[in-house]
């Protein structure tokens, strides 16, 4: 099956992107060096392609109240121009994706979904939505751009959308970006600060080029998806099919402040109640490697470092913090193996290494 490409292909072959397959898609890992991509978003600003990403529209009179029952977060109390981040979750309290919750109108939304689930998420959302609550795929018209770091505001301002620097974390507005109707959202998958730009697939190339013209007397730089995944572990924000998946339990991620727990009512909330009252079996923990190595997804966590330890948890993200200059991970472990400053071994090609429980997210940098 040949790779799915994003509408900035040219564009990335062009900038020598070294184009590798992400959820289907062939995407670029990284233009030139993933540290210096990296500290572009850390210190100044990067430009990610994220067109990849899905967009699935729910409109109609019951459009808020499909979304309420779908959705873990709160979305009828979410105003015009906010968005939330939520899971949406199956029946026995795993997650089906996470996503982010866009209120564009009274009786209208989206959910900007991951790529590899987009036909996943479409499928569950018409198989639980209402007649009146209408279901649109829109992620092949719609392209999508990440403008993170420090100084984004001043590139959007350099391309005619000032205004953007006047939103509010997880606020957005219809804007001119480059003379090109977008949404511009103050979010992102990085830590740092930014906007996220949504405008019509014929139109990204356009807009991707202005920010990059307009953008290099700032230090900006295009970025792959290697720098983007270490500027999320570093966050600690979660990946599905990683920290996340169907049989995982929102609380047991730590993402429990994006359950409405004592309201309820989606799909999933009496499993993952039922769950909560239960002895916890595991815990999704940070760590710091103390000794030499990188951990990666997969990679065994060991009870101790004695030969022939039993294995009790596994890693799920892993690799170098350019930012701490360390290797830091997160990995599901037995809650009592969870607590701030605990040891685990992580078992390295057959080689333990001790690493300690640290506070997430890793680095935190300005919003």
């Amino acid at each position: 099956m040949s790779l799915r490409r994003t509408p900035l292909y040219d564009a990335h072959v062009a900038l020598g992107g070294r184009m590798v397959e992400f959820a289907g898609f062939d995407m670029p890992v990284q233009y030139g060096s993933i540290l210096e991509e990296h500290a572009a978003v850390r210190e100044r600003v990067g430009l990610f392609d994220v067109s990849h990403m899905g967009q699935i529209h729910l409109s109609g009179p019951k459009a808020v109240e499909a979304a309420e029952r779908l959705v873990s977060c709160p979305v009828a109390s979410l105003r015009v121009g906010r968005v939330r981040y939520g899971l949406l979750c199956n029946e026995e309290g795993g997650v089906v994706d996470d996503v982010t919750v866009y209120r564009v109108a009274d009786d209208a939304l989206f959910l900007c979904v991951n790529a590899a689930n987009i036909e996943k998420d479409y499928r569950w959302l018409v198989r639980h939505a209402p007649a009146e609550a209408g279901v649109r795929n829109r992620s092949d018209e719609t392209g999508l751009l990440a403008l993170q770091g420090p100084a984004s505001g001043d590139v959007l301002a350099a391309v005619g959308a000032g205004a953007a620097a006047e939103l509010k974390r997880f606020a957005f507005a219809s804007l001119e970006v480059a003379g090109v109707a977008a949404l511009v959202s103050r979010t992102g998958y990085t830590g740092s600060a930014g906007f996220e730009i949504y405008a019509e697939a014929g139109d990204c190339a356009a807009v991707f080029s202005a920010l990059l013209d307009k953008g290099e007397a700032l230090g900006l730089r295009p970025a792959g998806l290697g720098a983007r995944d270490t500027l999320r572990l570093e966050a600690a924000l979660p990946l599905y099919g990683h920290e996340l998946d169907d049989t995982t339990s929102p609380l047991e991620a730590g993402l429990g402040r994006f359950v409405k727990r004592e309201a309820g009512g989606f799909i999933g909330a009496e499993a993952i109640e039922r769950r909560a009252a239960a002895p916890a079996v595991r815990q999704l923990a940070g760590f710091e490697l103390e000794g030499r190595g990188v951990a990666r997804a997969g990679y065994p966590i060991l009870e101790s470092a004695d030969e022939g330890a039993r294995e009790v948890g596994t890693v799920t993200s892993g690799a170098p913090s350019p930012t701490l200059g360390k290797s830091i991970g997160l990995g599901y472990v037995p809650p009592a193996l969870a607590e701030l400053g605990g040891s685990l071994t992580i078992s390295i090609r057959g080689r333990g290494v001790q690493a300690r429980v640290v506070a997430t997210p890793f680095v935190v940098a300005g919003r």
